[in-house]
């Protein structure tokens, strides 16, 4: 329950919806920070037959690694499908529940998509939930400097083949890195070109560990629209993969 009954975000208790990669790990530095929420749950969307993260690929025993290491509990949603119809009610099903213990809102890690966006606040508007995105319009240019220059470390798991090919699986996020991306990809992926894990910052308790494995590429099946937001764009083949295996 938000703790003040004049409004303010002042330690009011909220979800921080969790990818584990660069832009979650910073938007959740950066609550923190401010201390201007009380974060009760990380939420993350699970495939429930591959037991991966959605999207990122990544194995859910290094997602739970994480959490543990940052220290706060883990929701997760399990998936199967991948449709909006499937994502959507399981998200509520999760939320209802949440709402119950008085939590209110819920924090994104999107920074430009207005489209995404909306599509989330919608969602959580039929809860009576309120949808709260820190990092919102910020320079993508300037975040992901500032995750460097702060010391995260991450690792590309994931490219869009229209914009990113095998060879950019398993970098880390670094100088180079951003001196060599194309210009036509946004510094952050924020239109989904690239994924990362993130295993190492000031959130963490201790570094996450682990060894790049396997590189395998995926097609786009478009029946299946992920509520992340896959790219549409028809020239999207699919997507490479680089499998991290948890070291213990």
């Amino acid at each position: 329950m938000v703790k003040n009954s004049v409004f303010s975000w002042n330690k009011a208790e909220a979800i921080f919806c969790w990818s584990g990669g660069k832009d979650s790990a910073y938007c959740l530095n950066k609550v923190l920070m401010e201390e201007s929420f009380d974060v009760k749950y990380l939420l993350t969307t699970v495939n429930d037959t591959f037991k991966r993260v959605s999207m990122h690929g990544v194995r859910e025993e290094l997602l739970n690694q994480q959490a543990e290491s940052i220290g706060i509990p883990l929701l997760k949603i399990w998936v199967q499908e991948g449709t909006n119809e499937e994502y959507e009610k399981q998200m509520e099903t999760v939320l209802v529940k949440s709402k119950s213990e008085g939590i209110r809102y819920v924090i994104f890690g999107d920074i430009f998509l207005e489209d995404l966006r909306e599509y989330r606040e919608q969602n959580l508007a039929r809860v009576g939930m309120e949808a709260v995105f820190p990092l919102w319009k910020m320079n993508t240019h300037t975040l992901i400097q500032n995750f460097i220059n702060q010391k995260f470390k991450a690792i590309v798991c994931c490219t869009n083949d229209e914009y990113l090919g095998k060879g950019w699986l398993g970098r880390r996020l670094d100088q180079v890195f951003l001196q060599e991306l194309p210009v036509n990809v946004d510094p952050c992926g924020e239109n989904g070109e690239y994924h990362t894990f993130c295993y190492e910052g000031s959130i963490f308790r201790k570094k996450i560990d682990f060894t790049v494995g396997e590189k395998v590429f995926k097609a786009l099946e478009i029946k299946a629209v992920n509520p992340n937001k896959l790219p549409t764009n028809t020239t999207t083949k699919g997507f490479w993969y680089c499998d991290l295996l948890p070291t213990v």
